[in-house]
């Protein structure tokens, strides 16, 4: 069991990971140098909060609004800490850690293994290690990649952050709830974006999926 929670771990980091290459590279093309591009992708470490952040400055939006929209959507790995508290039962710097490592993956992976806790365990640390040595990996290749060309946008990279979005929100839409929340979602982004500024409408949308998940937690 133990080696097939670690090759789970692994290829979970390996596929996440992935998407770090247009986290970097769209975060250079919406004006951050590759160090702040890095120390975004390895402190703040929750992607979606990441591609929002980017976005609302990417869009014009103020700092203020990009915090907001960020810590927003960041707040469900808060209610993830508070399940996974008695499971982990980490103390000092290692639970500092663990509230870094604290993601959708490493989180689900706790879940499927939840029968034993020493897997649990494993599950949950060698998942979130593997997706963030990978995401910061797959980070600092797009960042790298991006500010060698003469300019970004001519590639299209700008518009590839709604795609990005749209991957990492798919694999969720496995129910009705889901799918009606993200259909809200959306139809409010539409009608706001002309009447609010940037990074408004985002975090308005935000507010309705949070809403919608402490509904049903």
């Amino acid at each position: 069991m133990k080696n097939q929670v670690t090759k789970d771990a692994l290829s979970i980091g390996i596929a996440v990971g992935i998407y770090g290459v247009s986290f970097g590279a769209l975060a250079v093309t919406y004006g951050f140098s590759i160090l702040e591009t890095t120390l975004l992708s390895s402190l703040m470490f929750t992607g979606a909060s990441q591609f929002a952040f980017i976005g609302v400055i990417g869009a014009g939006g103020g700092a203020l609004a990009a915090i907001a929209v960020a810590a927003l959507l960041g707040s469900r790995n808060t209610l993830y800490a508070l399940s996974l508290t008695n499971v982990l039962k980490a103390k000092n710097f290692k639970k500092l850690l663990a509230a870094h490592l604290t993601i959708d993956e490493s989180t689900g992976m706790s879940v499927k293994y939840r029968d034993d806790e020493t897997n649990t365990k494993q599950a949950f640390w060698q998942t979130g290690i593997s997706v963030f040595v990978f995401w910061n990996f797959a980070t600092i290749i797009g960042a790298i990649g991006a500010s060698l060309l003469d300019d970004p946008t001519t590639y299209g990279l700008d518009g590839t952050i709604a795609a990005a979005f749209l991957a990492l929100i798919w694999p969720r839409l496995n129910n009705k709830t889901n799918k009606l929340v993200f259909i809200t979602a959306f139809l409010t982004a539409i009608a706001l974006t002309p009447l609010l500024p940037p990074g408004v409408p985002i975090l308005i949308t935000a507010t309705i999926a949070v809403i919608a998940g402490l509904k049903n937690a």
